[in-house]
Parts: C-alpha cells; sequence; structure tokens
C-alpha cells in the first residue's frame, strides 16, 4: 500500500494524490450493506443511513455521483438520500460491491487506526450537533447542513489514511503542547495546514458548490455556513473535555445564532454540572 511518508513540496502535490486515491470506508458500513443488499424490501432511506453515518462513505458517494454527472443534470445533488435516489437502490449496491476498508488499510498502523477512528466519531458528533441546531434555526435543508459538517474534517481522515506516521506526529505535537495551534503543528510535519489541502481537495473531488461554500470559514457572514463551522469547533473542544477554554465563546456565539439562552443549550448538549459555572460570569 501506499503512503506519505516525507512532505510533498506544495499542497497541490498533496492534493494530486490524495485526489487519485480510491477512498476506503469503514468496515461496518461494508458490512450493513451486505445485510440490506440481502433484502428486496430495503429502500433509499435505509442505505441513506448506513453512508452518512460514514464520513468516507459519504464523501465517496458523492464524488462518484458528480463523475458520472451527465450533461442533462443541470443541479448539484447535496444531500445522500438523494443521491441514493438518483442512482436507484439496485445499482447503488452495484457500485460500491468492492469496497476496500479503512481497518484493512491501516492493519499495520494500529495507533493510526485509533486516530482515525476519533477523528470518524467527532465529525459523526459534529453531523450530529449541526443537525439539532439546524433544525433550531428553522434551515431549509437540514440535509445539507449535516452533509457538510460531516465532511468538514475529511482532509483529516485521508491524512491518517494515507499519510498515518506524520499525522500522528502531528498529534504528538499537541499533545505534549497544549498551546500548540493545529495549523502550525501540520505546517511543521506536512509543510502545509489541512485548510490548504482541503481547499484544492474540494475542488479536485468536484464537490457540490453548495456544501463547499458551506465548509468555508471565509463564508463565516452566512448562518448556515456559522452553523456547520460552530458544529465542528465545539465537537472539536469537546473531544478533549468540557474543561477546553474555548467553549464558553463558541455556547455565547451558538446562543446568538440559535436565539436559544445558555443554560437551555448548555442542557440540551448534557454539560455535567459541575461544568456550569464556567460558562457564567459569577454574580457581582
Amino acid at each position: 500500500m501506499t503512503f506519505i511518508d516525507t512532505p510533498f513540496a506544495s499542497a497541490d502535490a498533496y492534493v494530486d494524490f490524495l485526489s487519485a486515491q480510491d477512498v476506503p470506508v469503514l468496515h461496518r458500513t461494508v458490512q450493513e450493506f451486505g445485510a440490506l443488499a440481502a433484502h428486496d424490501s430495503t429502500g433509499g432511506r435505509q442505505v441513506a443511513a448506513v453512508v452518512i453515518a460514514d464520513p468516507l462513505m459519504t464523501l465517496k458517494v458523492l464524488t462518484t455521483l458528480q463523475a458520472r454527472r451527465g450533461p442533462k443534470q443541470n443541479h448539484d445533488i447535496t444531500t445522500i438520500e438523494r443521491a441514493i435516489m438518483m442512482m436507484g437502490v439496485t445499482p447503488f449496491f452495484e457500485a460500491f460491491s468492492r469496497l476496500g476498508t479503512v481497518e484493512e488499510r491501516l492493519a499495520a498502523h494500529p495507533q493510526a487506526l485509533v486516530g482515525v477512528l476519533r477523528t470518524i466519531g467527532r465529525a459523526r458528533r459534529a453531523a450530529h450537533l449541526a443537525r439539532d441546531w439546524a433544525i433550531l434555526r428553522h434551515d431549509l435543508d437540514v440535509d445539507e447542513i449535516t452533509v457538510a459538517a460531516l465532511l468538514m474534517d475529511a482532509v483529516e481522515i485521508m491524512c491518517w489514511t494515507f499519510a498515518p506516521a506524520m499525522t500522528q506526529r502531528v498529534f504528538e505535537m499537541q499533545r505534549a503542547n497544549r498551546w500548540l495551534r493545529r495549523s502550525d503543528a501540520q505546517r511543521s510535519v506536512f509543510g502545509v495546514t489541512a485548510h490548504q489541502i482541503q481547499e484544492g481537495l474540494v475542488r479536485a473531488w468536484k464537490l457540490p458548490e453548495l456544501l463547499v461554500t458551506l465548509m468555508d470559514a471565509g463564508q463565516a457572514g452566512n448562518p448556515r455556513v456559522r452553523n456547520v463551522l460552530l458544529a465542528n469547533a465545539v465537537a472539536r473542544h469537546l473531544q478533549s473535555g468540557w474543561d477546553n477554554d474555548a467553549l464558553p465563546d463558541d455556547i455565547a456565539e451558538l446562543s446568538e445564532l440559535v436565539h436559544l439562552s445558555p443554560e437551555l443549550l448548555l442542557a440540551r448538549l448534557g454539560a455535567p454540572a459541575e461544568d456550569l459555572h464556567r460558562f457564567f460570569p459569577p454574580a457581582t
């Protein structure tokens, strides 16, 4: 198997390499597809639920659909359920009958496998949070928000999968120095940041323009984009615990976005009672 073991010369070089790879998926996804394909009654919604639980499979579906896009398709498909409806359930299973898995690819890199599974878990949490907040905001299409939030960490997942040793070094640098910015650690090891790679990859993958916009931090003035970005930030900060210093600012910004009090938001998020004092100034 081919892995990136030494830094490339530019972000474009990483984009060229990663965009040419056959994206593996979770072993669990392959198992669940096998079970669903065995039943004639399986519908698109059931298949979509399995896909959206796996950021890599979600990416694979969207990029495959874009690659097969015909001249008569004049609109983007931005949700997984619509993508499966477009393909049809039986053709879907035929198209994805032979899938490589992350577990197979990283069999010799157990620490990287743990890293990628943790990142996938964080992406799922971000997607769940983004969906919940989109519902609170009465967003016109919560599924689009869900997909965008799920894919925000796609490049980090790809780096764990295709550059496991280098990504492990980034993780170890941050673990040794909690004040080290993630982008600085990435630049030290990769020569570029994950954001720089992502900017090129979303274009190389030809992801729908709406999803690209929803993942663009430069468009944070758009409430839908803020929804996605905040979900990603909160999921990342919660990964280190409720004592993360950035969470009070996240909650304050989220309260403004969804028009819900910090108290109700924290209850909705399941914040432990012993940590609530960190989110409110002391009474004077």
